[in-house]
């Protein structure tokens, strides 16, 4: 395999979250979803938002949460 690996990335309301929070966020929002399949709302409420979304940045996965954006029905990753 060449190149960078990917990395987890979060932006809330458009701001970037550091990499190390990223992860933790990744890594309780994996948590979720195994226990809650498909509660996006669930897990952006239990995370103090309104609305989070997965998606793709290129090749990076990517999870844009928002404070005011509201909650859309889970669908595939969306590439940007």
């Amino acid at each position: 395999m060449s190149g960078s690996p990917r990395r987890l990335g979060v932006l809330i309301d458009g701001a970037p979250m550091s990499e190390d929070e990223a992860v933790a966020c990744w890594n309780r929002f994996s948590l979720w979803m195994e226990e809650h399949r498909g509660d996006l709302a669930g897990f952006a409420e239990a995370e103090g938002f309104a609305s989070v979304h997965p998606g793709l940045d290129g090749d990076k996965p990517i999870l844009r949460v928002s404070r005011a954006k509201p909650q859309v029905p889970y669908t595939s990753a969306k590439r940007t």
